[in-house]
This record gives structure tokens, C-alpha cells and sequence, in this order.
């Protein structure tokens, strides 16, 4: 049974702070490799995980996440074992989703890849080239489920687009304040508090209580802490996958950057 990322928003609102959400691929750095480095992330602090499936056409990437999403590729990656790392991280009780072009789940068959993930005990899929006006059977086989549905705005969608994407999304609604692609920065952007703020009244009219989760390349607590000033998410992809290909073949100490990384951001977001 799925953990709807709703709880774990719920529950960082009533300590006054906002969520952490962190990201690897699966099958990075293995298969089991990713499974225990997702489970590290979730014991020292993180209370939502996205797993992202492997793509050979990840337009919207940057190099750090590219480097670890081609690494599980080379290693043999199938959806079954993303949806295996799922069931395993979700096992631990923090609502985990799935992170993912559009391309892999309409090959695997929408409604089916929808059944598995359920099964799986996964929470939902955030579909970042995929919109909701395109989006009608993902919508149906995800309200067939139960299942959340994590759309994108970005500091160029129109105000229209902004109300068109909250009211469809469960769970949260995704603000990508970086424009291009993704990775970790040393200043956080100036577009995300502006987006916030208008992703925020559209979803009064909308979505009355929708939480918003911001990615812009965060990469340490002082940038959370930022970002948890006016969103209710944190969500960090590249730092987390970066601690892990700064220790190629040394599991121990790759763990150990990833629990430093992990602790000092969920003190962030509790600042």
C-alpha cells in the first residue's frame, strides 16, 4: 500500500518546516548499490525520495545527473529493477515516487506501468516532460489508483499554464526554478521565490492546500534553508548523486557523504 507524498508534506507542516526531498537514479552506483544508498538518504533525514528512472535521451539533465543515469544504463538497468528499488525504499514507510520521461512508461504501457508501481508501494510519478493537457491517460490510471501526480511550472509558464498544472497534480506541484537544465548551484535563484509565490495563488483557487516542492540545484543546508523560507518542499538531485560519484568503488565512504550531505540539509530545512 502506497504512502501518499501528502502524509510526509502534512507532517513537516506541523514541525514548522519544510519537507526534504532527495534524489538518485536507480541502479546508481548497482542496482542493490542504489537501494542501500536510498535507504542511507531516508535513515539520515530525508521524508520524500525520488527515484529516477534511467533514460538514454535525458534532455533535461544536467552532466552530474547524465553521468549517473548512463552508469545504471551500462549496467544493465530495466524498469523491473527501478520498480524492485521502489518497493524496497517505500518498505521503509517515506512516500517514494518515481521520477521520468514520458517515453519509458508509454513503452512499458501506461496503465500497466500504473499497476506496477502500485504494487510496488510507490506514491506516484513526477512526469517532467509531460503535461497535464497531454497527460489524459496517466490522469485516469493515476485516479484509478490513487496514485500522485507531480506536474512542472517554471518561471516561464503563463499564469494560465500555472492554474492548468496545480489543479491537476496530487501530492505536490513541482517548481523548477532553474531554467535549462539541472544540477547543483552556488547561489540559489532569484526566479524561485517569485514562482512560488504565483504557483501558491493559483493553487488557492485551484488546489486549496497543494504543497509546492522547489528544485533549483540545492546543494547544502544554508540553500535549504533558503528555499524552506517560502516553499514547502526542498528537493536536491545532483549533490546527493554527486557525493556518491566523488567515491567510485567505495561504498563505505560514499555512504558516509551521503549521510553528512543528507543530516546538513535536513537541518536546513528545519532552520
Amino acid at each position: 500500500m502506497s504512502t501518499s507524498v501528502s502524509v510526509a508534506y502534512d507532517k513537516a507542516r506541523a514541525d514548522g518546516r519544510a519537507a526534504l526531498v532527495g534524489y538518485l537514479p536507480a541502479g546508481f552506483p548497482t542496482v542493490e548499490g542504489g537501494i542501500d544508498a536510498l535507504t542511507t538518504m531516508v535513515d539520515a533525514g530525508c521524508d520524500i525520495i525520488e527515484i529516477g528512472l534511467p533514460y538514454s535521451d535525458p534532455v533535461m539533465d544536467g552532466p552530474t545527473i547524465q553521468a549517473a543515469a548512463q552508469q545504471a544504463l551500462d549496467g544493465g538497468i530495466r524498469t523491473t529493477d527501478v520498480l524492485r528499488t521502489v518497493e524496497a525504499v517505500a518498505a521503509t514507510g517515506v512516500p517514494t515516487l518515481i521520477m521520468t520521461y514520458w517515453n519509458p512508461v508509454e513503452r512499458y504501457g501506461v496503465d500497466r506501468f500504473a499497476q506496477d508501481l502500485y504494487d510496488a508501494g510507490g506514491a506516484g510519478l513526477i512526469t517532467p516532460d509531460l503535461t497535464p493537457d497531454f497527460a489524459p491517460e496517466w490522469i485516469t490510471a493515476a485516479d484509478a489508483r490513487d496514485l500522485d501526480k507531480v506536474f512542472l511550472v517554471a518561471p516561464s509558464s503563463t499564469d494560465e499554464r500555472i492554474a492548468m498544472t496545480t489543479a491537476a497534480c496530487r501530492g505536490f506541484v513541482y517548481a523548477t526554478a532553474v531554467m535549462g537544465v539541472t544540477g547543483a548551484r552556488d547561489a540559489t535563484s532569484d526566479l524561485a521565490g517569485p514562482l512560488v509565490a504565483r504557483t501558491k495563488a493559483a493553487i488557492e483557487v485551484s488546489a486549496p492546500g497543494l504543497p509546492v516542492g522547489v528544485g533549483l540545484g540545492v546543494s547544502n543546508g544554508a540553500q535549504a534553508a533558503e528555499v524552506a523560507s517560502y516553499a514547502d518542499g526542498v528537493i536536491v538531485g545532483s549533490a546527493f548523486v554527486r557525493a556518491l560519484l566523488d567515491h567510485p568503488g567505495d561504498a563505505d565512504a560514499g555512504r558516509r557523504a551521503l549521510t553528512a550531505l543528507t543530516e546538513d540539509l535536513a537541518r536546513g530545512v528545519r532552520a
